[in-house]
């Protein structure tokens, strides 16, 4: 039986260029190099047995993207359209177990305090929306809609019923605004704050250099160099930024901080300078009285 002739191959500038840079570039897949390759050999007008001794594939091979490049170009190298296994849950099913994903558990008389991946799983099943459904699934359907309860925010209501009056003055400041007057030139705002229990560690064993396939090694054991807290004052509208160190925070290392920034020019000649602080106990002296949120305040 006659075998039927190879197919001859004709590439263009362009074409050449992308098939050499998908045969030797080692980011595609091996399936794709061997398919460029295929193809520049048959512009070569090499036989198909040749080409498959070459390129260490059956010849069956040779001769079908052989045939689906001379066919259709390199879209011919794509692999086709599968159609694939059928769905095991369907589209509602997936939706149910979002929205409930989105709900608190105790909405639901779960005694969770929230959902994880296992237990959105058993969930459904025992609501009848689903036989069986595996926490790799339901994992999969939050990560495609971004919908993860197991991640959680810390959030704070605001209880102080003067709140917008005492937000509005430092968002005026911030604006360069005082009871309805722009601030004058000769005029600053301060934001200050500390950061206490500032660690100085010291490490027992010398860090090790990154190498080849090996990350950087740093040995978890230490040793404590002592605590200081860090106070920072910052010129809003100058961007300029003023600190210092304390043994410990409280009103005398604050009042350091002040007296450090305001016999500096151009502070010291200013005609008004603003201090804008949270109410806590570093800052007014005193311990604010249980259950008393920290208020923004200025000085």
């Amino acid at each position: 039986m006659p075998v039927a002739a190879a197919r001859p191959i004709v590439l263009t500038a362009a074409e050449r260029h992308r098939l050499k840079k998908a045969a030797y570039g080692h980011r595609f897949e091996y399936r794709d190099r061997v398919r460029a390759r295929i193809v520049l050999l048959a512009a070569r007008s090499r036989s198909n047995a040749r080409i498959a001794v070459e390129a260490g594939v059956h010849v069956d091979t040779v001769r079908t993207w052989r045939g689906r490049f001379a066919d259709l170009g390199l879209r011919g190298l794509l692999d086709r359209q599968r159609t694939g296994r059928p769905p095991v849950f369907t589209p509602l099913q997936a939706a149910q177990v979002k929205a409930l994903a989105c709900q608190l558990p105790a909405e639901t008389g779960a005694p969770l305090s929230r959902w994880s991946c296992p237990e959105l799983a058993r969930e459904p099943m025992s609501r009848g929306i689903a036989a069986s459904v595996s926490a790799s699934t339901v994992r999969r359907w939050l990560d495609q809609d971004a919908i993860k309860p197991w991640q959680h925010r810390s959030w704070i209501f605001i209880t102080d019923p003067d709140f917008r009056s005492k937000a509005a003055r430092v968002l005026d400041l911030y604006a360069r605004s005082w009871d309805g007057e722009p601030l004058g030139a000769d005029e600053y705002v301060i934001s200050a704050d500390e950061k206490t229990s500032i660690q100085a560690r010291c490490r027992c064993h010398p860090t090790l250099a990154p190498g080849q396939a090996r990350a950087m090694r740093v040995n978890h054991t230490y040793d404590r160099g002592g605590a200081l807290a860090y106070l920072a004052a910052y010129d809003v509208h100058r961007a300029k930024m003023s600190g210092r160190t304390e043994p410990r925070s409280g009103i005398d290392p604050f009042m350091n901080l002040v007296a450090q920034v305001m016999n500096q020019e151009p502070y010291a000649s200013a005609k008004r300078v603003f201090w804008i602080v949270d109410n806590g106990s570093s800052h007014r002296g005193q311990r604010p009285p249980p259950g008393c949120r920290p208020r923004t305040r200025t000085r």
